[in-house]
């Protein structure tokens, strides 16, 4: 999954390129050809690793949201690479493009009969001590059940942890997530004492956890761009802005306006802070299998859709 900013012009690579919205299926075009940033989200980057420096031929900034998880025993996350595997892929993407530019995500928490808060804050600080140096910023969220059938479909099917009637019991209650953000609280101030400034932060979650230092995240962020993009200022003007600054006869932009106006995705849930972007992944194609995975109907749609799949073809699925 990726998502690329800049709206108003679209984005193109060669020619424009056909992808499908995921709500009601209906063919759009998307360009690259004016793309100025690329946020990649994935559980594996290793693939992507030896083309990146095409997009920094191409002028294309780029950020990754990475997920790392720790549900092996569980098998919730039934084709993704050892914790081991994907700690050293973190690592190289990181001494690549830099810590600022990784962002680790352990996302969703989930409770299972075998999984409490206790062993959810023992999974995270094992992580993160592997990973210590190597990101500025933890992000987490807890997993929605009760709101997609799919989930609670796929999680009834596909482990032997759920049944219809105790489904929503994977759901972290008040008291468990009050359990792991006085946890997390604690890990962060242990890896503060270390020398690891981590931030920690919540994804399109409405309760607020201010007091324990755990802000609201974005994960597409206007101002994180800023920091890490500041060089360019076409972009941060069209960050604040939202729109594309015209130049001057003499090839001068106009001053960057100090109000900052409202660059919130309006598509997006009412709890997400992300700012507008455009989608360029696809529902129903993932391979991880992850078996709390809304984007996904059932692993034999995605498999049915892997059989669609051309490399010459304009989206994922041919």
């Amino acid at each position: 999954m990726a998502k690329n900013i800049w709206e108003e012009t679209g984005m193109q690579w060669q020619d424009s390129k056909a992808q499908y919205n995921p709500f009601n299926q209906q063919k759009m075009y998307i360009s690259f050809k004016k793309c100025k940033i690329v946020v990649f989200w994935t559980k594996n980057p290793k693939p992507i690793l030896p083309y990146l420096h095409e997009l920094d031929e191409r002028g294309i900034y780029y950020y990754f949201q990475v997920t790392l998880n720790d549900y092996v025993k569980e098998g919730l996350e039934p084709n993704v690479s050892s914790v081991e595997d994907r700690v050293e892929t973190f690592k190289k993407l990181s001494d690549m493009i830099g810590k600022e530019k990784v962002i680790w995500r352990f996302d969703p928490l989930i409770i299972t009969p075998n999984i409490t808060p206790r062993d959810l804050l023992t999974r995270i600080w094992h992580i993160g001590n592997k990973l210590k140096g190597y990101t500025n910023k933890l992000v987490f969220s807890f997993v929605d059940v009760k709101d997609y059938r799919k989930v609670q479909s796929n999680l009834i099917k596909e482990t032997m942890f759920f049944t219809k009637e105790n489904v929503g019991n994977a759901e972290v209650n008040l008291a468990q997530r009050i359990e792991i953000v006085e946890g997390l609280q604690k890990i962060r101030e242990a890896w503060h004492k270390d020398g690891w400034n981590v931030e920690i932060a919540t994804c399109a979650e409405d309760i607020d956890l201010e007091a324990y230092g755990i802000e609201h995240n974005r994960c597409i962020d206007g101002e994180l761009m800023k920091q890490l993009f500041a060089e360019d200022e076409e972009l941060v003007y069209y960050l604040q802005t939202l729109k594309l600054p015209e130049r001057d006869l003499f090839g001068n932009l106009p001053p960057i306006p100090e109000k900052v106006r409202n660059v919130k995705d309006k598509g997006q849930r009412k709890v997400c802070g992300c700012m507008v972007s455009k989608d360029i992944g696809m529902y129903n194609t993932c391979r991880h299998f992850c078996v709390y995975c809304y984007a996904n109907t059932s692993k034999e749609c995605v498999i049915r859709n892997a059989e669609k799949h051309n490399d010459e073809s304009e989206s994922i699925i041919g």
